[in-house]
């Protein structure tokens, strides 16, 4: 039995994987700015090894933005994201191209390939070249799955048959594409005798888009919503030595952005101050009350709308986003189960205000019924407005075509 907590409650991400990724590595909220990554200080400060496999997101137009001199010491995957799972190409003709490196190196290698299993493959590669005697190892491997286009080998989506829908049979068998990978990766850490010395986490970026064969039931929403649906990931973290409490559901407040921190300590790192992120490894470790009371979820000064958390109450601005009702789970796997992922227009109202505690499912606007409590979270959500950058969202730049780079996506045109 394996010993590890479970950090299901209140674990909450952002509402697009485009928005997590700078939270997680440098540990401030995405409309902040900063030169601190993880990577870099784990690199510096802690002597630790650091690989990057997967997804990066984060911008390719100049190779200093890129993971290979981000900090980590090899990289493996695509620098954009929605790419075909086995031609790895991404984008729409005629701006469409091949996305995959190794380091600097376009891989073609893979083509063809399911990418889950190179990920996997690349994982077990590094772990067995390092020595867990004699050095430390930062493993980051962000899936692709179970993002769209939704793909999966077909052996995988057979053992869903009895689900009538395509698309949900189909993201089923991803996921079990997903878990076996990640079983591979650990039958190699146990292998090469990590685990007696390891912490192992395993989150989501954000919650699952109905509209693609997810399912957020009973939450409301969807991803790219400021809803519980798209915005609270699952997560659980595992450890042979370092867990003192283990076998439970650890309810305390965390965000994504406390990740920073918290692995920099249990790295022996010191962070730096500014950050947004806390130090939440007495949460982990043991349970402790967290040291969050509040989070924003998102502020979007292009789409006009914004969500934040104070205590046990969630105030929104605007319109949360485009799938705003819930979406039953597909309990006999019904044929029309896509006709559930229909919209939802909630109308013109300004504000919401739900009690996340005691509702969990945003069911009762409270608005009108707590004035009090609306005027407070509204006042606080204007403090986290003074201190955004000015949004900036180009339009896209023709000099990026892959077909100036031999079909590929490449840096080097900024």
């Amino acid at each position: 039995m394996w010993d590890f907590s479970t950090m299901s409650s209140i674990h909450h991400v952002l509402v697009t994987c485009t928005k997590i990724l700078p939270s997680f590595h440098r540990s401030l909220k995405n409309w902040s700015m900063s030169l601190i990554w993880l990577e870099n200080k784990l690199h510096f400060e802690c002597l630790v090894n650091l690989t990057k496999i997967q997804l990066w997101h984060l911008g390719f137009c100049n190779w200093n933005y890129t993971p290979t001199y981000r900090g980590f010491d090899s990289f493996l995957g695509m620098y954009s994201g929605a790419e075909d799972y086995y031609t790895h190409v991404t984008g729409y003709s005629p701006h469409s191209g091949y996305d995959f490196r190794f380091n600097k190196s376009v891989y073609y290698e893979v083509k063809g390939e399911y990418s889950a299993n190179v990920f996997a493959r690349r994982a077990i590669d590094i772990i067995n070249s390092v020595n867990p005697k004699k050095e430390s190892l930062f493993l980051y491997v962000p899936f692709q799955s179970v993002h769209e286009p939704v793909q999966v080998p077909k052996k995988y989506e057979d053992i869903y048959s009895h689900i009538q829908n395509k698309t949900r049979r189909t993201y089923c068998g991803m996921v079990s594409a997903l878990d076996e990978a990640i079983g591979n990766i650990t039958d190699a850490l146990t292998h090469r005798g990590y685990m007696d010395n390891l912490l192992l986490i395993f989150t989501s970026d954000n919650g699952g888009p109905v509209n693609h064969g997810a399912n957020n039931w009973p939450l409301r929403g969807s991803k790219n919503t400021l809803w519980e649906g798209g915005t609270k990931g699952a997560a659980f973290v595992y450890s042979k030595t370092l867990l003192k409490k283990t076998k439970y559901v650890n309810t305390e407040m965390f965000h994504v952005v406390d990740w920073f921190p918290t692995l920099l300590s249990v790295a022996g790192g010191r962070s730096d101050p500014g950050l947004d992120g806390i130090d939440q490894w007495p949460t982990i470790q043991s349970g402790a009350p967290s040291k969050r009371s509040n989070f924003v979820y998102n502020i979007d000064e292009i789409m006009k709308n914004a969500a934040i958390r104070v205590g046990d109450y969630k105030l929104i601005e605007g319109k949360p986003g485009t799938h705003n009702g819930w979406y039953p789970a597909p309990n006999n796997h019904r044929k029309h189960f896509r006709n559930q992922t229909t919209f939802h227009d909630i109308g013109a109202l300004e504000y919401q205000l739900f009690n996340i505690k005691s509702d969990p499912t945003e069911h009762f606007n409270l608005a009108k019924k707590l004035p009090d409590v609306l005027k407070k979270l509204q006042l606080y959500l204007q403090e986290f407005k003074k201190t955004l950058v000015p949004a900036f969202y180009p339009p896209g730049d023709p000099k990026s075509n892959p077909k100036y780079y031999n079909g590929t996506w490449s840096p080097g045109w900024c």
